[in-house]
């Protein structure tokens, strides 16, 4: 597996772990996580059909709503000591 492929896989795994604890949590409720659901289905979906990159742009796609997750979750940036 290239380093690529590793982080697609990482961005993958965080993004639903992120989905299941904001929803276990009640930190996003029910309607948050269908947003972000429907968000990654419409990348899944959808971004095959952008001409040149539209296959490889999915993983990228997955990092921003990572991010997104964690700035709504956390309510701002999480601090490493």
């Amino acid at each position: 597996m290239s380093s690529v492929g590793l982080a697609s896989l990482l961005a993958h795994i965080a993004f639903w772990a992120l989905v299941v604890g904001a929803w276990l949590s009640d930190e996003l409720g029910p309607r948050g996580v269908v947003v972000y659901a429907l968000l990654w289905l419409a990348g899944f979906f959808l971004l095959p059909y952008v001409p040149t990159y539209g296959n490889a742009l999915f993983a990228p796609a997955v990092a921003i709503l990572d991010i997104a997750l964690v700035l709504t979750i956390f309510k701002g940036d999480v601090r490493l000591h």
